[in-house]
């Protein structure tokens, strides 16, 4: 069997058919220690949350000081289009879909927001509600499915989007606050494979937690209880993987950022551990995504800002040639 990588300007994407990126990374990868503010509160409000970068390289936000979507179209540096929805300051999460439709969850609701022939005219519409508050965590997988965690329900539910009922199905928890295989606290962002096996920040207990497919029993893949040796974490809020399904994650009461490669996990941006508004801290990170280079995007809540980590074999500011190499297995 053969495929193609196409490295445009030293790009590492690797794609399956979803519509956010999963970086194939070296052993050891390296980030630049020093981030570059990509946005600040006077683009993006207060106390940001939501963040995604899709595969064109498209960056979307919400300010939640006047409910817009921020969206900064393939790779530029200026903020291009602004949808002028009416979303509440509740607005904690965003995903986008390979044919471009934008779901935002917010205190009880989740919003669909279907953009016009790429301008500011859009329609929002509920397509699901939930009885607790908060949902910090929205993912749609490559069967269509979409999955929201409800930080104060203690459970992560799902519901077929080709489905016209508003019925959600319990995939992880069952409402009760708890540490044991089953149970959640306060979960906050998740993540599903192309196995549909769910990943979940588990906040309050700081880990995150694996719910295979069909599986009501979780397993402790980073934090201290787990059964294998990983890294102690403090209130997780975000979890990715990358093309190798190694974890990311955002250790955001110690205001770093964890990774994993076969040699295990460890800190690669902002490692003091301490809070800070220099380049090289971050104070309550949030969210995380990675650019089709491997450039990793910080949601840093508390300083309102995102930022930009560049992959150390990237050079985030200039032009590079063009290749293209074909791979054959």
């Amino acid at each position: 069997m053969s495929f193609s990588n196409v490295f445009n300007e030293n790009k590492l994407f690797f794609s399956k058919g979803q519509s956010y990126n999963q970086p194939i990374f070296p052993t050891n990868s390296a980030w630049n220690q020093y981030a570059t503010t990509f946005a600040n509160n006077f683009t993006i409000g207060s106390e940001p949350y939501g963040l995604y970068i899709d595969t064109n390289n498209s960056i979307y936000t919400i300010n939640r000081d006047n409910g817009r979507i921020l969206i900064w179209m393939n790779n530029s540096n200026d903020t291009n289009l602004i949808l002028y929805t009416t979303l509440s300051v509740n607005s904690f999460s965003i995903f986008v879909t390979t044919n471009g439709q934008i779901y935002v969850g917010q205190s009880t609701s989740i919003k669909q927001i279907i953009q016009f022939s790429n301008s500011y005219s859009n329609e929002t519409t509920t397509i699901a509600t939930v009885s607790s508050n908060n949902i910090f965590g929205l993912f749609v997988d490559l069967n269509n499915t979409l999955y929201c965690s409800m930080n104060f329900g203690h459970q992560v539910v799902k519901k077929w989007l080709n489905d016209n009922s508003s019925t959600m199905t319990t995939v992880a928890g069952n409402g009760s606050e708890g540490s044991t295989s089953n149970l959640l606290n306060n979960p906050l962002r998740i993540f599903v494979d192309t196995n549909f096996d769910l990943y979940v920040a588990d906040s309050n207990n700081n880990r995150i937690q694996l719910f295979r497919l069909g599986q009501i029993n979780g397993i402790t893949v980073a934090g201290s209880t787990s059964p294998n040796i990983t890294i102690s974490l403090y209130f997780p809020t975000n979890v990715i993987l990358d093309g190798n399904k190694y974890l990311f994650i955002t250790d955001t009461n110690r205001h770093r950022i964890i990774g994993s490669d076969e040699n295990g996990f460890r800190c690669i941006v902002a490692c003091s551990m301490s809070s800070g508004s220099t380049s090289d801290k971050l104070s309550g990170p949030r969210s995380i995504a990675f650019d089709s280079f491997g450039n990793l995007f910080v949601l840093d809540r508390d300083n309102d800002r995102i930022q930009k980590f560049c992959l150390s074999t990237n050079f985030c500011n200039r032009e590079r040639k063009k290749q293209r190499f074909d791979i054959f297995i």
